[in-house]
């Protein structure tokens, strides 16, 4: 009999961690070592309903539990969420997260990684803030230490694998309504960025999309021969309302720059499938991406753009790192500074540091991409097959398997109980005495 593996996570939501539970479930079930069953959680205010939406990942709702309570405990027990959500309930428990995008994670997240036996990150940077960080817990009356909370329990780095088998060179682009209304634009080259547009002021907020959006104006203004920018971006929702929040947020930086000639810059907004943002990929018109990131844990539209051979412009700080090669690709230069009021949240503490790349930098590589596009074209190739090799979901399966083979121990197994069977024994037969 197989271990019950019990994963719980939002694998039925459209999110980012959506996507990583789905991967990484369906990797443990195709090992074919455990029973896998899913129990469904919500991740924000994203919607549920992937799995049925997308026949590709219908397979998952056959594992889905219906009545938690009437379950067993676990052999195996995995949470992927957020480290402070994690809890212990099977024999063996394993927490995953993509971890921290600044330099200092809340003390909360380490207790909830020791209340784990192994933990799972998504890259290296946030192995090493976990690793790094230590904090004095105190008596709420006196103030007097009680303890030092520092990690005591295993993280190993599992990192977020593409499919290659859809992010990739295309032979031929489906001639679809995303592609005509991309042709429809004037410009033959353009920056393209994916992303969320997060809480936070100009260059403050996480994605740090306000302050590409003012580098892309200041770098292009008053030039005849000049480069798009698209912009593949909400906040929080695909809604109407959405796309004019974001579209007033553009308008607003664009009075910032001193100039009445100023570049093109196109906003994508709504839900795509995966097909349809590999297609935006190889759009002929797209010709790089660019991201001034504050921070990742991953960084995964990076590394799916990364497939189709095509340069990046990036910042050079945290977990895009483990996979985009600095001699192959633009890691733009900068330095630590304080995350601003305008963005913080419960995760990221009033102390933390995170990126702000360095402004020359930027403004000469989106110049010098755009002027002499071939001399980075070689290198994207060689990044792309790079990659395909190392961060594919197929190498990633290979990986948890092996990392789960060395941690998980062996449960005691139920044994039928097997009696040895008895002889028939013959009782004798009185006989009749005549007295």
């Amino acid at each position: 009999m197989k271990p019950l593996f019990v994963i719980s996570c939002p694998f039925d939501t459209f999110s980012g961690y959506g996507a990583r539970s789905r991967d990484l479930v369906k990797a443990i079930i195709e090992t074919d070592k455990y029973e896998v069953k899913l129990l469904s959680q919500r991740w924000g205010n994203t919607p549920f309903g992937f799995c049925s939406s997308d026949p590709q990942w219908n397979f998952l709702l056959e594992h889905m539990i219906t009545d938690p309570s009437n379950q067993k405990q676990p052999d195996i027990w995995m949470q992927i969420t957020v480290p402070n959500e994690f809890q212990p309930v099977g024999k063996f428990n394993i927490g995953c997260t993509a971890g921290i995008e600044s330099n200092v994670c809340p003390g909360d997240w380490i207790e909830g990684l020791n209340r784990m036996n192994l933990n799972f990150v998504s890259s290296n940077h946030s192995k090493k803030i976990f690793e790094d960080c230590e904090f004095e817990k105190r008596n709420k009356q006196t103030n007097a230490l009680e303890s030092t909370v520092k990690l005591e329990k295993p993280v190993e780095v599992l990192f977020e694998g593409a499919d290659i088998n859809i992010y990739k060179v295309l032979d031929k682009i489906p001639q679809s309504d995303l592609y005509a209304s991309l042709m429809g634009i004037k410009e033959k080259f353009a920056y393209l960025f994916v992303g969320h547009w997060m809480e936070g002021d100009m260059g403050e907020d996480r994605k740090n999309v306000g302050l590409l959006v003012k580098a892309f104006l200041e770098t292009f203004k008053n030039k005849m021969n000049r480069p798009a920018l698209i912009l593949k971006t909400s906040q929080v929702s695909s809604s109407y309302y959405d796309r004019e929040e974001i579209l007033k947020k553009i308008k607003k930086i664009k009075k910032t720059v001193n100039s009445k000639n100023l570049p093109n810059i196109y906003l994508l907004h709504g839900e795509f499938s995966d097909n349809e943002i590999n297609e935006l990929y190889n759009h002929p018109k797209v010709k790089a991406m660019v991201n001034l990131t504050k921070g990742e844990g991953f960084g995964r539209p990076l590394l799916e753009f990364s497939l189709v051979k095509k340069p990046i412009i990036c910042s050079g700080w945290s977990g895009q790192t483990d996979f985009l090669d600095s001699k192959l690709t633009c890691l733009l230069g900068g330095q630590l500074t304080n995350v601003h009021p305008s963005t913080k949240n419960q995760f990221l503490l009033p102390e933390s540091k995170w990126f702000t790349v360095d402004h020359a930098q930027t403004g000469f590589y989106l110049k010098d991409v755009f002027e002499n596009y071939k001399n980075y074209t070689e290198n994207a190739k060689r990044q792309s097959s790079k990659n395909k090799t190392k961060f594919s979901w197929n190498a990633m399966k290979l990986k948890v398997d092996e990392l789960l083979t060395q941690y998980i121990p062996e449960f005691p197994k139920e044994v039928k109980l097997a009696l040895p069977q008895l002889k028939k024994i013959e009782i004798p037969k009185l006989k009749k005495i005549n007295g």
